[in-house]
């Protein structure tokens, strides 16, 4: 980033969050910033605009135009999990069992965000319950959603060949998970990950072993990597009734094509969509979760 004429006007990336406490990097500076007042809308990747305050902290006074936002909200309040993102990995593995739920709001929020996504299947070697894995994962391979097969642990070297091409001058967002093999993945793709968290972790005052921050790493062979903690669910509250039913891409080719204008796609008379589910040209399971994140849209409350 190039620094401003005003010795203390800088602009950076921000490379981690916790709480209202967040790390720029200027021109490979960190520096720990507060916002003004009590406002917590920035996210990792963010790029901002500060003024420095001491020799190692400033204030963010302003965040340049973004170019993507994902985020994930439930009834009462959103929670920004990056911004200026290009690309997002979902981990998945053989063992143990995924949830379909995540997979697909993930999905749902990246098509709504404009964001390309990818699913990684991690523990291929694995293999009694490859097949079955890759059956489940076909749900989403059949929607047009790319799927790269790792094993993390077993074979490092092979894993950071199928994936280093994919992250190059990409700006890109690993989540997944508990027990997917994600952090085994970073620290493949960020040998210095474990040191990074650390420097982290302590110039945000956060504790030595704190690691449910999520944090910006700059890729050895070009890139962005954006690693956020494990979570079970992924609230889309946020997201119209509009915005949903663009969001299942599998949906695109009926929409306008049913009776009424102004169709919800749930138990309408000749609903073009629901003759596709009826037909099996789209998978009951994703409509099922179409008519839940119809019904969270209408609860929310902020």
């Amino acid at each position: 980033m190039t620094k401003p004429n005003k010795a203390n006007e800088l602009t950076g990336t921000i490379v981690a969050a916790h709480g209202r406490h967040y790390l720029a990097d200027v021109d490979g500076e960190f520096l720990q910033c507060v916002t003004r007042g009590k406002k917590t809308n920035i996210a990792v990747g963010d790029i901002v605009h500060l003024k420095r305050t001491s020799a190692d902290q400033a204030v963010i006074e302003k965040i340049a135009e973004r170019t993507t936002l994902l985020y994930r909200s439930d009834q009462y309040k959103s929670k920004l999990l990056a911004a200026n993102i290009t690309r997002l990995f979902i981990v998945i593995a053989t063992e143990p069992g995924f949830a379909d739920d995540l997979i697909s709001r993930a999905l749902v929020a990246c098509e709504a965000a404009g964001v390309d996504a990818h699913l990684i299947l991690n523990k291929v070697d694995l293999e009694p319950n490859l097949a079955r894995a890759r059956e489940r994962a076909s749900l989403y391979t059949n929607l047009g959603y790319p799927l790269h097969e790792v094993s993390a642990k077993t074979h490092p070297e092979d894993t950071v060949a199928t994936l280093t091409p994919l992250l190059q001058g990409q700006s890109s967002i690993l989540i997944g998970q508990s027990g997917m093999g994600k952090s085994s993945i970073v620290n493949l793709l960020v040998p210095d990950a474990d040191i990074a968290v650390r420097e982290i972790s302590e110039a945000l005052d956060t504790g030595k072993h704190t690691t449910t921050f999520t944090r910006l790493y700059k890729l050895p062979a070009g890139g962005t990597l954006i690693d956020s903690p494990g979570f079970q669910e992924f609230g889309l509250y946020h997201l119209t009734e509009g915005m949903l039913e663009r969001a299942f891409v599998e949906f695109k080719p009926y929409l306008g094509g049913c009776k009424y204008y102004n169709c919800r796609h749930l138990a309408e008379p000749q609903c073009a969509v629901l003759q596709a589910v009826a037909d099996g040209k789209i998978a009951k399971l994703r409509h099922e979760l179409y008519a839940q994140l119809l019904h969270e849209s209408a609860q929310t409350l902020y």
